[in-house]
């Protein structure tokens, strides 16, 4: 092992993985940065933020949904960082949609990123990870994958899809030295969690339903994540933790 920790972060350019790739970078990790190219400049903004801290980062623009594009950056991010202590699959669409009127390509489109996207990633990280006998693999799911919402059942699906992938994986890599564990947030105020923010109404709805009695900020996710892919957690394997101010017990 050496003593630079590393870390990739999908979906890295605004939000939830915007927080925890800069929160990473503060607790020591350099870090590679997936987002895909949106013709806007928020990932340069995110890895500027990191060099600032004297930490490392590197860009990989790739479609998580898309298996070369995956292996395309996963080689590239190997070659340039030379291992990867953790990976954390946070890159995520959610386009809202009752059911009988959903088109099959919105259907698609959401399992696609949120699910076979977490899949893509985590697979092609894995043989690196078994060679080095190490590996802390961190997906981010959501309380929707427990619960859900009206308009949602494509994204709690795939976000159901992604915490019963984590368990099963945890049972594959763990003697392998690897752990897998979720992180399922709550409601927290970032542009794809402004659907369902967008009325006052709904807002405080949701804000009354917390126990801690607010909604969530991106940067109320990063502990958890840091927890689960450092070595504090390592007796921790296929878990879902719910971060999201007391909406979900369970």
């Amino acid at each position: 092992m050496t003593n630079t920790r590393t870390a990739l972060v999908t979906g890295a350019s605004r939000g939830i993985g915007a927080a925890i790739a800069i929160g990473l970078a503060e607790r020591g990790y350099d870090v590679a940065l997936n987002g895909i190219d949106d013709g806007t400049s928020e990932i340069e903004k995110v890895a500027d933020s990191i060099r600032l801290m004297g930490r490392r980062a590197e860009i990989y623009l790739a479609d998580v949904s898309d298996k070369a594009q995956v292996q395309r950056m996963v080689s590239a991010a190997l070659n340039t960082f030379g291992h990867m202590d953790a990976v954390v699959n946070n890159a995520g669409i959610l386009i809202a949609g009752e059911v009988d009127g959903l088109p099959e390509s919105t259907w698609d489109a959401v399992l696609d990123v949120n699910a076979k996207g977490s899949f893509l990633v985590t697979q092609a990280f894995l043989p690196s990870m078994k060679t080095r006998g190490y590996g802390r693999i961190v997906n981010i799911a959501s309380i929707g994958g427990k619960h859900g919402a009206p308009e949602q059942a494509h994204y709690s699906a795939s976000k159901a899809a992604v915490m019963g992938f984590s368990r099963v994986l945890a049972q594959e890599v763990g003697k392998q030295g690897i752990t897998v564990n979720c992180v399922c947030p709550g409601i927290i105020m970032t542009e794809m969690g402004r659907v369902n923010l967008e009325d006052a109404a709904v807002r405080g709805a949701w804000q009354d339903k917390t126990a801690i009695g607010r909604i969530g900020n991106p940067d109320d996710v990063v502990g958890a994540v840091a927890f689960f892919a450092s070595d504090e957690s390592a007796f921790v394997t296929g878990q879902t933790l719910n971060v999201d101010g007391g909406i979900v017990f369970s």
